[in-house]
Formats: C-alpha cells, sequence, structure tokens
C-alpha cells in the first residue's frame, strides 16, 4: 500500500524538479548570457578588474558571473580546462560560486605567458596552448630591493663579503631567487652567521633587513609590504648590478628602466629597476568568436572606468592586443582590427626592438 501511494509521489517529483534541476545547471555560462569570469578577491588586482570587466559587459546585456576564489596558479588552470569553480581549502568566505565552468579569466601577464608555455611559474604543468588573449591592460609594477635604513647596505655583496647577520624577505617569483645566487646569498650559510631569508608573508617581516620583492602603487595583498613596512620605517632603496638587471631582462621579458621619484616613502631618486606592465582578461581557444569580440569591445567602451578601481588600470591601444607571443583570440582580434588597433602583427614594444637588435649583433658578430 505504502510503494502505491509514494510512487505517484516521487514520478511526479522527477517532473516537475527536472525542469528546474536542469535549468539550474545552465543557469550559468555564455549561451545564458551569464559567463563566469575567474578573478581573485574583490581587493585584490585580478577580482578588482573581473568586478570592472562585469560592469563593462552589462551594457551588453552580460550578467558576468565572478568566482573570487578562482587566483593564485591555479587561475589559468581552472580557465584552460574548463573547471567549475571550487573553494579551495581555507578560502575566505565569498559571494555563492558560479555553477558553470570558468569561461575567461582575468591574470597576471607573467602567469599567462608562463602558462601558455609552461614554463617559469608553471614548469612542470604541460604547456597551456588553448589559452588566447582578449584585452591586456596596463598597470605599473617595479622589482625593488631595499634595506633597513640602520642596516647601512648600500650593495648587497656586502651580505656576503662582511657575513651580516641579516633577515631578508623574498618575494615568491625566481627573480628573487636569481637575484640571491647572483650576491651568493645562500639560506643555509646566511643562517649560521645569524641571517636568515623569510617568505613575503613571514609575521617576522617587519624586522626585516632586506627587501626583495616587486610592488605596485596599490596597497594590495600582494604588495602591500612595501606601503606597511616603508612608512612604519626608514628604508633605503638600491640598484641592482647593471648585468644582473639586463640578463635579468632578458630572461623574464621586464624592461630595465627608472623607478619614479616618490614613488614609496623613503624613494628620495629615481633607482634602476626592472619593471614590468600588464594584467590579461585572457579565455580558451573554443570561445565564440562573437563572445570574444564582445569582451573587447565592452572594455574599449568602458575603459574610462578602469582607473577607478583598486589599481588604476588603464587601456592602451598600442598594446591591448598584444601578450607576448600568446596568440590572440580572433574575435578580440575582429574588433580590434575594425578599431584600427591591430595591423598585420602586433607591434614590438620599444624594450623588445632594442632586445631584437641586441640579439642580431650577437649572431652577426659569432
Amino acid at each position: 500500500m505504502l510503494k502505491r501511494i509514494l510512487f505517484p509521489v516521487m514520478v511526479l517529483l522527477l517532473v516537475f524538479a527536472g525542469p528546474g534541476i536542469s535549468a539550474a545547471a545552465e543557469h550559468d555560462g555564455i549561451a545564458a548570457k551569464r559567463p563566469v569570469i575567474g578573478g581573485a578577491c574583490p581587493g585584490c588586482p585580478w577580482g578588482a578588474l573581473a568586478d570592472q570587466v562585469k560592469a563593462a559587459m552589462a551594457p551588453l546585456g552580460y550578467d558576468v558571473q565572478v568566482c573570487y576564489v578562482c587566483g593564485t596558479l591555479e587561475s589559468t588552470r581552472i580557465v584552460a580546462e574548463r573547471r567549475v569553480p571550487k573553494a579551495p581549502p581555507g578560502a575566505p568566505p565569498s559571494p555563492p560560486l558560479p555553477t558553470a565552468p570558468v569561461d575567461f579569466g582575468v591574470v597576471e601577464l607573467d602567469f599567462f605567458t608562463d602558462a601558455y608555455h609552461g614554463t617559469g611559474l608553471y614548469e612542470g604543468d604541460a604547456a597551456k596552448s588553448n589559452l588566447r588573449l582578449l584585452a591586456r591592460l596596463e598597470n605599473p609594477s617595479w622589482f625593488l630591493v631595499a634595506t633597513r635604513a640602520g642596516a647601512f647596505i648600500t650593495d648587497l655583496k656586502q651580505v656576503r663579503e662582511r657575513r651580516l647577520p641579516v633577515k631578508i624577505i623574498v618575494d615568491h617569483t625566481k627573480k628573487s631567487q636569481d637575484v640571491l645566487r647572483y650576491y651568493g646569498i645562500q639560506k643555509e650559510e646566511l643562517e649560521s652567521w645569524g641571517g636568515d631569508i623569510l617568505p613575503e608573508n613571514s609575521p617576522d617581516r617587519e624586522r626585516a633587513d632586506v627587501i626583495i620583492h616587486f610592488g605596485n602603487i596599490g596597497n594590495v595583498p600582494e604588495s602591500n609590504l612595501w606601503h606597511q613596512l616603508s612608512q612604519r620605517g626608514d628604508l633605503r632603496f638600491i640598484a641592482l648590478a647593471d648585468d644582473l638587471l639586463a640578463d635579468l631582462s632578458h630572461r623574464y621579458d621586464w624592461e630595465v628602466g627608472l623607478t619614479p621619484v616618490g614613488l614609496l616613502k623613503g624613494m628620495d631618486r629615481p633607482v634602476k629597476t626592472l619593471r614590468t606592465s600588464g594584467t590579461v582578461v585572457y579565455g580558451r581557444a573554443d570561445l565564440p568568436d562573437q563572445f570574444a569580440y564582445d569582451v573587447a569591445r565592452a572594455l574599449d567602451q568602458s575603459k574610462r572606468r578602469l582607473v577607478w578601481s583598486v589599481l588604476p588600470f588603464s587601456y592602451n591601444p598600442d598594446t591591448v592586443a598584444r601578450a607576448r607571443d600568446v596568440p590572440l583570440h580572433p574575435g578580440a582580434a575582429r574588433y580590434y582590427r575594425e578599431r584600427g588597433y591591430l595591423r598585420g602583427n602586433p607591434p614590438l614594444l620599444p624594450h623588445e626592438i632594442e632586445s631584437q637588435s641586441s640579439q642580431r649583433d650577437q649572431r652577426i658578430s659569432q
């Protein structure tokens, strides 16, 4: 008797619930004009730019869904592999996660090009050759080295020469490790005379004698170390050796240039260092051409709003269609050609022209 009553009820539930379940599964995605973009926390550069993309695409009828936990090294993997967002263990609270796979994303230029090639930050990963550029936005960063003024260090070579018991804070990049290697600074040896090498998130970073870290002008999690330490103490910003800068520039495709006076407290003169600019909006090769076209169009039409963010992003028609050697999506390329931003291959930047000329001269001399 119970079975005869329950069976029709279950059938009715499946009949009425089925379409609802299917609709929920398809609620997000490009087809529903609710594409999913991978970013990071709202106060992080990638999350902040993802919010700008969302606002820019609204006039075109898109309701972009932002994943605020799709950052870190996983960012490009999530997009390349078309993963459905999933909060990592210990992730801070965020708005409800989108229900569909991530269609496109926001990431820093180095992450993007390294992921495409499976090198650098992604050494050991298979090359993500299905990644495609949609737009590159400008936001300057510098690779900075500073010492505590009371440490009386004017050149990093003095650390090893004098066996100074200093605490050195380094960022997560290979550039920092290359700098330590160039100056012969090894963790074990440094510890033997009372010093240490600490990560950027160390609770002891306030006591750092030397800081080797990239930085920008925003008080964002990635580089707020510079703002905090320069305000709470007196720092002396120093230059790296010219041959080291040239080598790092060649290997990491950052240009050698000067910092502006007043970038941070204590920067009372220009310092020669490495600098770069670029955060990209990107997707996969399988994105519909019209969608890629719409992303490019939306950002161009809303480019002034980009400065009103946690970092003052900017739109440069000369660089928006280029991300080193990573291909541009055909849909985005169509838009940039219509606007006159792209004629043939993307133009080289000045430091790339110099680099190519130098390499040509070397080949001739050999």
